[in-house]
């Protein structure tokens, strides 16, 4: 050392380690390089929620870019959907959102319907509405005990399978399945609602209700639950516009858009509900996978709210039209959207005039909603991937119909 031009000697506990000095010489003039390592997380993976290939490019832990991998799970819907009678075709689109097949058969049907210029009894299109809102609702309630899931949170997906298995068995007793329904027809239902029936679902509705605070509470006000949620995976305004997401991921990034208000459907325009979307007044940020998942148990509550609505407006009457046996709709085409509990499904036909399609093409929305997290992991904790994945709510079958 020097000190005022004079030299001084380092003592011993001043000396560099003789074995960190020699270290140091051998890096001198060479250049320190880290690599990245490629992963697959998925196509087994149960945080990919199905059978989704997520090819990942890692440093460390930080994920730098991300590719999803989709087609695993092709059934060719659409194609089946140009070779056979449209009605033996309504029971396949239960198989693209397995989640959500009654939402799934409201819109076929619609489109159908409209195609035909058919014209269903006011009471069917009630019941549709019921039976919607209760898919709706135990979609929702899958999505919110499988996220806590997801996270580590093993106690809130064994509560909310309770009320699930109670609204299952009503979707059953009038349908005679438990996931795959086929009970919206062309131009109504197959059958009317009973009295025994509708006793049931008032009870399901007084029981989600009632157990709606404590879901919240086991998840959303659980600190844990909101250091693995809030500020991770923000999609905002614009990539969610840009990408096409739609449902609760467009409405947690602040878009106040719902089909059943803004582009009324069926008889949702005769029901006072609110549209529930991102705000800064709660916990987590716009566009974050807290207020995604927020989006979903607010949405719960106003579909509870429909449906007592359509319970107490429900005219008599039949539930099914008088169709020709031979159904060959006019030559022409139609596009009908729907809102679905992952956002806007939409069917599109062309007829012409054979009892089979021309073109058959649908849109649905886990599509989109998957595909902006090409954009939106970029720099995320893998760890924090699964929560990303797993706030979209995305149902393979429907990717990859």
């Amino acid at each position: 050392m020097s000190t005022n031009g004079r030299s001084t000697a380092l003592t011993p506990s001043e000396a560099e380690p003789a074995h960190e000095l020699h270290e140091r010489q051998l890096l001198v003039g060479r250049d320190l390089r880290t690599e990245e390592m490629v992963l697959n997380i998925g196509p087994q993976h149960p945080a990919t929620h199905g059978v989704l290939r997520v090819v990942i490019k890692t440093d460390g832990e930080i994920v730098r870019a991300l590719q999803p991998h989709v087609g695993n799970l092709h059934r060719c819907a659409e194609k089946i959907g140009e070779s056979v009678p449209y009605y033996q075709w309504v029971p396949y689109v239960d198989r693209m959102d397995y989640l959500a097949a009654m939402c799934n058969e409201h819109v076929a049907c619609m489109a159908i319907e409209q195609l035909g210029d058919i014209q269903i009894p006011e009471r069917a299109e009630y019941i549709r509405v019921i039976v919607a809102e209760v898919q709706r609702i135990l979609s929702h309630l899958m999505a919110i005990g499988v996220y806590g899931l997801d996270l580590g949170a093993f106690t809130p997906f064994l509560h909310q399978f309770r009320e699930r298995e109670r609204g299952m068995d009503l979707l059953d007793h009038i349908s005679g399945g438990r996931l795959l329904y086929h009970y919206v027809r062309i131009g109504g239902v197959k059958r009317d609602l009973s009295r025994d029936w509708l006793d049931e679902l008032d009870a399901f509705l007084a029981a989600v209700e009632k157990r709606l605070p404590e879901y919240n509470l086991l998840l959303m006000e659980n600190r844990i639950f909101q250091e693995r949620t809030c500020g991770i995976g923000v999609i905002d305004r614009d990539t969610a516009v840009r990408w096409g997401v739609t449902g609760p991921g467009l409405r947690a990034a602040g878009v106040d858009w719902d089909l059943r208000r803004d582009a009324p459907y069926s008889v949702y325009d005769r029901f006072d509900f609110d549209v529930p979307h991102g705000e800064s007044g709660i916990a987590g940020v716009l566009g974050d996978c807290f207020q995604r998942h927020w989006i979903r148990a607010k949405e719960v509550e106003q579909s509870v709210r429909i449906v007592r609505q359509a319970l107490a407006q429900m005219p008599e009457g039949p539930v099914m039209a008088n169709l020709p046996k031979s159904f060959r709709p006019a030559a022409g085409e139609v596009y009908v959207r729907g809102e679905n509990p992952r956002g806007e499904l939409a069917c599109y036909f062309v007829s012409e005039g054979k009892d089979t399609a021309y073109r058959c093409r649908c849109r649905g929305p886990s599509y989109s909603n998957i595909a902006v997290i090409t954009e939106v992991a970029e720099g995320v904790l893998i760890a924090d991937l699964v929560a990303l994945i797993g706030s979209m709510d995305i149902v393979l079958g429907e990717v990859d119909r």
